[in-house]
This record gives structure tokens, sequence and C-alpha cells, in this order.
């Protein structure tokens, strides 16, 4: 090796030996830029080994910034590494993010800046293309391995606008996180109510370190736009609060039901009447990922929800019979489209009172529902709307019940999204919530004489149009 080799080679240690672990000092130093105190925070935690980090935060507070300070610093500072970016639209991953990131290269030294090649959408080390780079690749649910088979001693996945990424793309970037470092970061505006990002701030925020960014007396927002968004929408409007606060919506605006009417549900104290019937709701699986649910409702306390897989009618119908025999429902609401009917016939046969539902049919009692299924969906929401109803605490149908959202017909009915609407937004079909709904069928069967009586033990004939 020649003494200059040898000299370089010096230097590079003596740089790793100062920066490696202090992103702060690399930001402030290398790049020659001040982070704020979240940012710092940010940093320090990528630094420290931090394996799942998520920020939920307003407008224009720095948050690409942040991601690509620590994707320049990981570069800089780990051999081999492979880092990631995404985003769920090209222009928010390219326009902002990657922008930012080629930006953050521009600051570098000239020695350290030359070992990089700059592409459209991949930044890689010169002596290694191969070994070290980062990758820029939107996430779709069409497209769910944007995340997927990134395997180095070293990885960064970075997730920008993290609430609109579809769930698909997160569980195909599991197997990416198995090394002994890798770190998986979530940042962007708390728009959505559901999904990874979301719980990662409720449920699992044991398991990730998070971070909070209000835009109110951040030195990067102009006070300006936060007076607008006040003036324009209201400082308890959904826009004030995830745009400016950072804070998750009360409700989704084309979100059926909102989060807070069912987390208000999961945690009040209620008791059912002793002369509340008790009614089972049945939603059958059909193929695939789904699952037979069972939920027993009496009056306004959900008592449970049940959920099997891979189970065949005769399976289904025996599992059902032997919490019947338990409990004796009043009823069982089954929805009888597809698999369904052969399993409410065999309940019928063995003696409990069943009542066939076809969430097809159009509404019974709800001029403003499009078919019977919008119907028993709408009928759940003002339930809960009641706020003296009662669920348990189920993470997943809570999920499942907040998930749904809505549009309107043409003629202006409202349509609760669908199952296959659902999956591909990558989110499991809600059947659990489903089988919820169904223990209201009994109410929307009979009404001004569109259904005939029902008779116990006998399928329910309502003669109504499918569409």
């Amino acid at each position: 090796m020649s003494k200059a080799a040898e000299e370089l080679a010096r230097t590079f240690d003596e740089f790793l030996a100062a920066y490696r672990g202090k992103p702060v000092e690399f930001v402030r130093e290398v790049l020659g830029q001040e982070p704020l105190g979240w940012q710092q925070d940010f940093l320090k935690a990528v630094a420290s080994g931090k394996r799942r980090i998520s920020v939920r935060a307003g407008h224009g507070v720095g948050k690409s910034t942040a991601c690509a300070w620590a994707t320049v610093w990981f570069l800089t500072t780990r051999f081999p590494q492979k880092t990631v970016m995404t985003a769920p639209t090209a222009g928010q991953l390219f326009d902002a993010l990657y922008s930012e990131l080629k930006a953050q290269i521009n600051r570098l030294p000239p020695v350290l800046r030359d070992s990089f090649d700059v592409f459209a959408d991949r930044v890689v080390f010169k002596a290694a293309p191969e070994s070290s780079f980062c990758s820029a690749r939107t996430s779709s649910s069409e497209r769910p391995e944007a995340l997927a088979g990134i395997h180095s001693e070293n990885v960064l996945l970075i997730c920008d606008e993290a609430s609109a990424i579809p769930e698909s793309v997160y569980e195909a970037a599991a197997g990416s996180m198995s090394g002994h470092s890798a770190c998986t970061i979530l940042i962007g505006n708390p728009t959505r109510n559901s999904g990874l990002f979301y719980k990662t701030h409720h449920e699992l925020a044991n398991d990730w370190y998070t971070l909070h960014v209000s835009c109110l007396q951040n030195p990067l927002v102009s006070q300006d736009f936060v007076n607008q968004i006040r003036a324009t929408y209201g400082d308890g409007s959904n826009a004030w609060r995830i745009r400016v606060l950072g804070e998750f919506a009360i409700a989704d605006d084309d979100t059926l039901i909102a989060a807070e009417l069912v987390d208000a549900a999961l945690v009040r104290d209620v008791q059912p009447a002793p002369m509340d019937p008790l009614v089972y709701g049945l939603d059958v699986a059909r193929f695939g990922t789904d699952r037979t649910a069972l939920c027993k409702r009496k009056g306004n306390v959900v008592l449970d929800v049940k959920s099997w897989g891979g189970l065949d009618t005769m399976q289904i119908v025996g599992a059902v019979a032997h919490e019947a025999k338990i409990d004796n429902p009043e009823e069982i609401c089954v929805d009888t489209i597809g698999l369904g009917s052969g399993c409410a016939d065999r309940l019928r046969e063995l003696g409990f009172n069943v009542r066939d539902v076809n969430v097809a049919e159009s509404s019974a009692m709800n001029p403003n529902a499009n078919r019977l299924r919008d119907e028993l969906w709408l009928s759940v929401k003002d339930w809960l709307t009641t706020r003296a109803v009662k669920l348990p605490d189920d993470s997943g149908l809570r999920m499942e019940l907040v998930a749904p959202r809505y549009t309107f017909t043409s003629s202006g009915k409202i349509q609760v999204e669908s199952k296959d609407s659902l999956r591909k937004r990558g989110m499991r079909s809600p059947d659990l919530a489903d089988s919820l709904c169904l223990t209201f069928a009994s109410n929307a069967a009979l009404v001004g004489g569109r259904a005939s009586a029902w008779v116990k033990g006998k399928p329910l004939k309502r003669n109504l149009a499918v569409v």
C-alpha cells in the first residue's frame, strides 16, 4: 500500500471513530447543519440500535430532512449496508424524500461525495455498488415487495407517509428485519386511524420508539401556515389535528365508524340487561385467509367474538353448535351467501333458531343504505353512537370496525367498502366486524311488512331484489 493510500485509510478510520455512533455530530460537523431537538432525538435513536422507530408529525417539521441525514450518515459509516426508502406515491418519494437525500449528499466533503454515484432512484458506493447502496422504491398493494428481500449486515428501511402504505408492504418487509443490525423507520402525517402506523403509536407503542412532532413552536413552520389552517378549518378539526398538531384524526373523513366511538366502547363499563336476548352473528369463511367469525351480542354488550380458520362446513357447524348448546342463543343470524347456506340449514336441522341473511339484498329500513350489508354496518355505527354499549377488548375487532371507508352511489345511497377493496388496500377481511353486523339483522329483516313473519326454526323469506 502506498503512503497516500495508507494516509487515506488512516483518515477514514479516524472518520469512523469520530462519527460511527454520533449522527448528530456528523450532521453538525460534516454536513454543516444544526438539527432541531426532535431531530437530534431521532438521530440518536437510530444510532443507539433501536430496531423500530415511528414518528407522527405535522406538515413541514423537518421529517424528510431528518431521514435524509440518517441515510447519509448510514451510507458513510456502515459497510456493507443496504438502505431502502419508500412512499406510497412517486411524488412523495422522489420530489420530497429522495430529493432531500440528494441535496444532503451534495453537502458532503468532496472526498466522501465522490465515493458515491447518484442515479435517478439509487445511490451506490462506487467501490461496492451491490453491497452498499440506497434504493428508492414506491410501494403499493400491487407491488408489496418494495421492502422485501433486503439482507445485509446493516439494513435501514425508511417509510415516508407511513399511514398510506398498504399493510401488505409491511408484511413483506418483515423478512428484511431478520438481521442483528436492522432498523425500520415509519414517518408521516397521522392520516389514518387503522393500519400499522396507527398501531405503533397505540397498542404496539411498547415495541416501538415513538416521537410526536407538532408544528406549534417549530421554527421550520411558518406561523402564517398555522393561522391559515386554524382560520380555514378550525382548531377542533381533523385538518388541524393532522396537519398542525401531528395527532391522529378523531375520525377519518371517509371512514364509516370513527375510532373514537370504538375505543370508548372498549373501556366502557356496561352490563347486559337480564332480559336482553342473546343473538349470534355468524360470518362463514369463503376462501383463502378469510376466517369464520362468530359474534355473541346480548343487548348493548358484545360478550365475545371467536374465529376459526381452515374449517370445512361441517366443522364450522360443530364449532358453532358447541357454543350454542352452552349459551342457548335466541337466534343465530347467518350470512347465507355461499357456504353459509349449508351451515344455516344444518344448524336449523339441529334445532337451533337460525335466521338466513342475504347481505346482497336491498336495504330493509334505511333509505340511505344501498344494500342490506350497508344497512347493517350503519346500524352498528348508530349503536356505537349511543355511547351506552360495550365491546370486548379485542384489537382485531377494533381494527376491522374502523377500517372500512364509504362512498356514495349515483343515487346518493351509502355504500360501505367491500371486502375485496379492503384486501387491495392490504387490510384483512373484516370477518369479526361482519359477524357483529349480522347480529343486527333481526332488526333489519322485519320492517313495514317487507318481510314475512319469521317462524322459529324456518328460513327467513323476504323476496327482496338482490342488487
